[in-house]
């Protein structure tokens, strides 16, 4: 039930639909029929965790189950939570309106790393004590998921336990296992020790770590009935995997406004810098047929006109013409648009351009990554200039005349001369306009080039990789700034600062808890957002917790280092990854899995393209 003083409180701040649920589609359950209850909470604002994926395959997957009640809360922005403290009241689902406090389980998505302040800041606001130790009943179990799940280690005092890889399968085995354990009168460290048993479940308290005199881990020890390593989820067929025929449409407008269907998880390439490329291996492809069923299913559930048809690297589906053709067969008659958020430029082609109506409103986006051939070699883009030419000159003849460009700079081996050549390389798209016969006539072209600084994450070839100091990344964006440039060419930049803090607690270890503790003392939260963000704040935090920050983010770590993530196992091989490092110090690149598989270790879960590769069927 919604608090008594929620409605004049509405009044006062800017958009209360963040804050007032019952959103069609929303589930309602009659509380005594539900035995276990499990708050979803983004770690943002409503209108970003609206447009977030995740949430809505979960909530969906949750909700299925008769007993199970999935609600969601999303971190009220500054105004609402001065006016919730001023009023006494706690963090509350949108869903039933009661307290977070009054969930079984509280679970976060952990998608970026300057997000984890507003983890604790969630937790405080609901009432429920921070630390995992302080929560001793078989009540208020904290858990997450997320990309970030892969390095949880500065969050591991919090949490009961991590989600590591897919979620759509172990999520509910955890919870059943609770509603078993509930049942039983089975203690909370009983129920962790049995969830430890499933894979893809991550308990922190059942390890201890020691680390050497230099501060750097020694090891990673086991407590008894504890795995030694803990091994990823991976859901193979994506075609029977569940996802969602309805989701909550938003009350107010959010980011991304609009149908996302999920079409392939993983992807090919092998970029170095990439993360997610890594993670999310294998490779696996939704069929045509199960794409167009959901996408028909969710427009009509939901009313939307506009299908955004995501992942990784769309582009890359094999079939993608062919499903396009065949989505052309209801959404064109229903005026239904489709939009593809993920091209590459080795794969634009105008017949491809030709199949989606919905690209022209914003111009278009590719991600060169680096402006050099010698950088796209050492990040493995395996993109060359005559191909990224090539490509713009399609979208001139198409008719576009707005183009974006994707950098990053700071990268492994990068010198001054490579980070002007993206300026260069923003001049020569709009030479290569003007030099075009078949442009739109009467026009001028726009080209923007955004840079941001390269963070370097645990289960790439640049884990081991110190990122620049924040002076060389002045350095390097006022080369992008002073570099001569088009007046058509603008050049934009995003700050040293929050990207430093991103590769702290991306490598970070367990002692990071101490400072997580202190940011919460001096009030540091939505540190994601430039008007909130306090870096000497945080500075002032390491400093009173005898941690140097640059330890993390600067320090380039030889290969026989033990990271804070290696007990955990996502499938891939760190002498892989070891190799493709040195390969990238070479200028080395390497071919996509369809071009010839690298024996990275995602075969193990015997799914996708590295089982088709073996059987012939790509």
């Amino acid at each position: 039930m919604y608090p008594k003083e929620l409605e004049k409180i509405l009044l006062k701040v800017e958009k209360p639909g963040r804050y007032v649920g019952g959103e069609t589609h929303s589930v309602i359950k009659d509380k005594k029929e539900v035995e276990v209850r499990f708050a979803f909470c983004f770690p943002d604002i409503y209108e970003i965790g609206m447009s977030h994926m995740g949430i809505k395959i979960l909530y969906g997957a949750f909700n299925q189950v008769p007993y199970f009640w999935c609600e969601r809360a999303f971190a009220p922005w500054i105004d609402m939570e001065q006016h919730m403290v001023e009023n006494g009241i706690p963090l509350y689902a949108l869903e039933s309106g009661d307290p977070v406090k009054d969930f079984d389980f509280i679970g976060f998505t952990l998608q970026y790393e300057l997000s984890y302040t507003n983890i604790l800041n969630m937790l405080k606001l609901a009432g429920i004590p921070l630390h995992s130790a302080d929560r001793p009943d078989l009540f208020n179990i904290v858990v997450a998921g997320g990309p970030c799940a892969c390095n949880p280690e500065p969050l591991a005092d919090f949490f009961d336990l991590f989600f590591l890889g897919d979620g759509e399968e172990v999520d509910l085995e955890v919870m059943e296992l609770y509603r078993q354990c509930k049942k039983e009168g089975v203690g909370k460290q009983e129920f962790l020790r049995r969830a430890a048993q499933i894979e893809g479940v991550y308990v922190p308290a059942l390890y201890e770590v020691s680390y050497h005199a230099d501060g750097t881990v020694k090891s990673y020890t086991p407590k008894p009935g504890a795995p030694a390593t803990v091994r990823k989820r991976s859901v193979n067929d994506m075609d029977t995997a569940y996802f969602p025929e309805s989701f909550p449409v938003p009350l107010i407008d959010i980011v991304h406004d609009r149908v996302s269907v999920e079409v392939l998880r993983g992807c090919i390439r092998g970029c170095r810098f990439c993360q997610a490329g890594f993670l999310y291996r294998p490779f696996r492809e939704k069929s045509i047929e199960a794409i167009d069923r959901q996408c028909h299913a969710l427009c009509a559930s939901t009313g939307y006109d506009e299908i955004s048809l995501s992942s990784l690297s769309t582009s890359d589906h094999s079939r993608l013409i062919e499903l396009l053709d065949h989505l052309h067969r209801w959404t064109e008659r229903e005026k239904v648009s489709l939009s593809l958020p993920s091209l590459r430029v080795d794969n634009f082609s105008p017949e491809l351009m030709a199949r989606v109506n919905s690209v022209r409103k914003s111009g278009l986006t590719f991600a060169p990554e680096a402006g050099s051939q010698r950088m796209r070699d050492v990040i493995n883009k395996n993109v060359t200039q005559e191909e990224l030419m090539h490509t713009v000159n399609i979208a001139f003849t198409e008719g576009w005349t707005r183009i974006k460009l994707y950098f990053m700079i700071g990268l492994p081996t990068e010198a001054l001369e490579d980070v002007q050549a993206i300026v260069e390389l923003g001049n020569q798209v709009v030479d290569a306009f003007y030099a075009n016969k078949e442009k739109p006539k009467g026009k001028a072209v726009e080209v923007s080039l955004s840079a941001a600084a390269f963070v370097p994450k645990p289960f790439t070839p640049f884990q081991w990789f110190g990122q620049d100091t924040m002076e060389m990344l002045h350095e390097k964006q006022q080369a992008l700034k002073s570099t001569p440039h088009s007046k058509r060419v603008s050049v934009n930049y995003h700050g040293a600062q929050t990207s430093f803090l991103e590769a702290v607690f991306a490598r970070g270890d367990r002692r990071l808890c101490a400072v997580m503790d202190k940011a919460m003392e001096f009030g540091l939260h939505f540190d994601g957002w430039e008007n909130c963000f306090n870096f000497d704040k945080w500075m002032e935090a390491f400093d009173a917790c005898g941690l140097d920050p640059a330890f993390y983010a600067n320090r380039t770590r030889p290969f026989d280092e033990v990271f804070p993530w290696d007990h955990l196992d996502y499938g891939i091989r760190k002498g892989f990854l070891v190799e493709e490092c040195r390969r990238a110090y070479q200028g080395l690149t390497t071919p996509n899995c369809r071009e010839k598989c690298s024996n990275c270790g995602a075969a193990c879960y015997k799914g996708g393209v590295c089982v088709e590769k073996r059987t012939g069927v790509v």
